[in-house]
């Protein structure tokens, strides 16, 4: 679909923003940065755990399991951020001297999402005292009621957004629990399990648990390479908690601290450790780690993080680089049959759903959510995806844009259609559901009509929101390099794009399906490489075009050098 590009509105340069490199300066104040606090990104920065809810509770259950020896059994999701909170809270509950810990993440083919009923039944062959949700809990109010009858307390931590009914866990700690005052509300699942980790650890020490056990306290901060790899991953908006959180865990990777199953995930990708950004976590790390929950079991994705062996974790990264690999040509596949269904309709742009909902009974429901992804940014409106869950079932995955509340929307829909819906659940931006096959098409129309409650025909144009032009000079390796050491950048915090005319002066096709081009500013007279993914034709074959892009640098068999990353182009 056609884009527009807007160019951000930039706030006053303040004192601190006048000392910094030009480019810096007007790429912060559009950011709403006007001091140097404002980017302290040290831990002493980082809101106390004292401020947020339910953590007293939770720490004596957990302190409590401790002592006694008790067996505890962490539930997880089956997403990058979930498996990185299992492995966080399985390390950290080790180190703090908890003699039984294991962990239990459903498989989405055979139990779907969440503390099920059915899964608390698995989880009790393990005759758990304690279990903990990690990145889930808030919705299962069947799952904790099936834990109680049999005895079993229940501490959630999670922070996705709570339904009407909470359920009636022994300890809840979720910063959007309604009433929480906790100023960060963007805490990713491993957010939320480091902060209750914390507070463990300080009543421990006060306890003067660890001196009586001969144990050496735990430096927390080391699992601070999980806590920003999911955080990245799950694509949570990064405000400045976030950001703190995110940083600390780069710079302890690119000193060499770091888990040996992420470190083999960077190397599987092609990413040196010594100069990966945040980014690469992202785009490299998260996918390959969630491919294990898209079609195979999440339980890899977590051993891998788990194993202190750096051979097994080379093993186990190379099978989930498989399974990666396997999960791309699944998408390329539903992508172009979802495609070829929307034209076949004759569905144009001007002629779309406003909310779009499609569904393939051949499609993997492991791969939906990208899909839906997918479908949302070429056509610019809520998009909700469809599989095949069971006998008569189907599961969606939604993906919005701004303006929409995808959650809330599916409230609404639950609302008004009370028969329509089995369950759902998510965030502002993402959400999951399931419902009866033959209920399909009246939820397609009653999503297309709460969103075209919200939404009008302006909300669905593409946006794509500028940081202005670059000129010559600053089209140079010393710029990229400016702007890959001041990230991290993420959802709430965008990384910086240009935008500029450029006379195309070679191209090819690379990878399949990727456009590698050589350009020349049109205002300008040096040479600069780009890269366009997912695009093998330049538009309308033009020679000149004008593109929004992000400046960044590549590094090629040891060579480093400035590239733009193209993120639309058209024919000038």
């Amino acid at each position: 679909m056609t884009k527009c590009i807007i160019q951000r509105r930039r706030s006053p340069a303040g004192q601190f923003l006048a000392g910094l490199h030009p480019v810096l300066r007007r790429v912060y104040s559009a950011r709403a940065v006007a001091t140097a606090d404002d980017l302290d990104t040290s831990l002493k920065k980082l809101i106390p755990p004292a401020e947020l809810a339910g953590l007293p509770a939770a720490v004596d259950l957990l302190q409590h399991a401790i002592v006694n020896r008790q067996r505890i059994v962490v539930v997880g999701d089956f997403d990058a951020d979930g498996a990185t909170s299992c492995a966080l809270c399985l390390r950290a509950l080790r180190a703090m001297g908890a003699a039984e810990v294991h962990y239990l993440v459903p498989n989405r083919f055979e139990y779907g999402y969440g503390l099920t009923p059915e899964i608390v039944g698995v989880a009790a062959e393990l005759q758990p005292d304690l279990l903990v949700t990690v990145d889930n809990g808030i919705s299962s109010v069947d799952g904790v009621a099936a834990a109680k009858r049999q005895g079993i307390k229940v501490l959630i931590t999670d922070h996705h957004l709570p339904g009407k009914q909470l359920p009636a866990a022994d300890a809840i700690v979720n910063p959007n629990n309604v009433g929480d005052s906790f100023p960060s509300k963007s805490l990713a699942g491993v957010g939320v399990a480091f902060y209750v980790m914390l507070a463990l650890r300080a009543r421990l020490r006060e306890q003067g648990w660890f001196e009586k056990q001969s144990i050496a306290e735990p430096n927390l901060a080391q699992y601070l390479d999980l806590v920003a790899l999911g955080t990245v991953a799950d694509v949570v908006p990064l405000d400045r908690n976030n950001r703190i959180l995110v940083q600390q865990g780069v710079q302890r990777m690119r000193a060499g601290h770091c888990a040996p199953g992420i470190r083999a995930l960077l190397e599987v990708g092609g990413r040196s450790l010594s100069r990966m950004v945040a980014t690469d976590l992202g785009f490299t790390v998260g996918p390959r780690l969630n491919a294990a929950g898209r079609l195979d079991d999440m339980s890899l994705g977590i051993e891998c993080l788990l194993t202190d062996d750096a051979a097994a974790a080379t093993q186990m990264a190379s099978r989930l680089d498989e399974l990666n690999r396997e999960r791309k040509d699944i998408e390329t596949d539903m992508q172009t049959r979802a495609f070829e269904a929307i034209e076949a309709l004759d569905l144009r742009d001007d002629r779309l759903p406003v909310g779009l909902c499609l569904f393939d009974p051949g499609w993997h429901q492991g791969v939906i959510g990208i899909l839906a992804a997918r479908i949302k940014e070429r056509f610019h409106r809520p998009v909700i995806a469809f599989a095949r869950s069971g006998e008569g079932e189907i599961k969606g995955s939604a993906r919005s844009v701004a303006g929409l509340h995808i959650r809330d929307a599916l409230d609404a829909v639950a609302a008004r259609h009370p028969d329509l819906i089995e369950k759902f659940g998510g965030h502002a931006m993402a959400a999951g559901l399931s419902l009866p096959e033959d209920h399909y098409t009246v939820f397609a129309a009653a999503f297309d009509k709460e969103v075209s409650r919200h939404l009008s025909k302006d909300d669905l144009k593409g946006v794509i929101y500028s940081d202005g032009e670059l000129s010559d000079q600053e089209l140079s390796l010393d710029t990229a390099q400016l702007l890959r050491d001041a990230s991290p950048w993420g959802q709430g915090f965008p990384a910086p794009v240009f935008e500029g005319d450029f006379n195309v002066v070679s191209h090819r096709v690379v990878g399949q399906r990727h456009l590698k081009m050589m350009l020349s500013p049109v205002r300008g007279s040096c040479q600069i490489d780009a890269i366009a993914f997912n695009t093998e034709v330049l538009p309308r074959g033009s020679q000149r075009v004008h593109m929004a892009y992000r400046l960044d640098v590549n590094e090629y068999r040891g060579i480093v050098s400035p590239q733009l990353i193209v993120e639309h182009m058209e024919a000038r």
